[in-house]
């Protein structure tokens, strides 16, 4: 990164002499190559340092959250991190607001994202017409007309979000490298007390829109998984899938707070 956006002295720097010469140690750190030797850098963040985002997130405060409610204070915008989101009431206006963000971003030597840059048509009930662009991704939900239900009952189309097909594949990845089928020495409470930290994350962070998405793209691996447990475990059901369901289905109910998912996603009798 360059020097810091052109902003009035008192709401962009501070004059603590301890803290502007770590920021700048921290800018100018070398980067460390494998075999020991040390490349300077002349721009940019320390790529990995724990203090990167830190820096990264403060210089986009100035050069795009700052900028941003100076020049579109009707514009309503989110950002996290180097992702952001800006909310237009027309077209027009969208592809306005996007040229003055590259030139902004240029001027910071910074650049918008070629693929991830995109104008996006939030249609719902009541909006008519489409566009190119009709969803985007945003901190692991996918945002896109979904079918939704009001509170007298009727069915509408609402722009709504739910946990995003690459989330859901990460952690589907994650239930797969616990090898839980495997844990054949492990009882059922041992695997529970295992994963429930893990699964109630998820689901408190990717549950809050659209729980039943979360359910049949990712919970359920966990049962399937579950059931491969108790044939490993159990000789009887060792070649019978429907015997292991019927067996944690009765668990399930007995229990139902054993496993964090399962109120969400329950184990069918088979």
């Amino acid at each position: 990164m360059g020097g810091f956006p052109a902003e009035p002295l008192s709401r962009t720097q501070t004059q603590t002499s301890w803290i502007l010469l770590y920021v700048q140690r921290w800018l100018q750190a070398p980067l460390q190559q494998s075999d020991g030797s040390l490349v300077a850098r002349d721009h940019g963040t320390p790529q990995g340092s724990a203090i990167s985002p830190v820096l990264a997130n403060l210089y986009l405060h100035y050069a795009f959250d700052s900028w941003m409610r100076r020049v579109f204070p009707s514009v309503p915008f989110e950002r996290y991190a180097d992702d952001a989101i800006v909310h237009c009431t027309s077209l027009a206006q969208a592809e306005q607001v996007r040229d003055a963000i590259a030139t902004r971003l240029a001027e910071c030597s910074l650049v918008l994202h070629p693929d991830k840059t995109r104008i996006v048509y939030c249609k719902q009930g009541g909006r008519p017409g489409s566009h190119e662009h009709e969803s985007f991704d945003f901190l692991g939900y996918t945002f896109r007309p979904r079918k939704a239900k009001n509170k007298t009952g009727q069915f509408f189309v609402s722009f709504s979000p739910a946990v995003s097909n690459t989330a859901a594949k990460d952690m589907r990845q994650e239930i797969r490298k616990w090898r839980l089928h495997r844990r054949s020495n492990w009882t059922l409470a041992q695997l529970a007390q295992a994963i429930n930290p893990i699964v109630r994350g998820w689901i408190n962070y990717y549950g809050r829109f659209y729980r039943s998405t979360l359910a049949t793209a990712v919970l359920q691996q966990i049962n399937e998984y579950l059931i491969r447990w108790a044939m490993w475990r159990y000789k009887p059901m060792r070649r019978s899938p429907k015997k292991a369901a019927r067996f944690l289905a009765r668990i399930s109910r007995s229990d139902p707070d054993l496993f964090a998912h399962w109120k969400l996603v329950a184990i069918g009798a088979g």
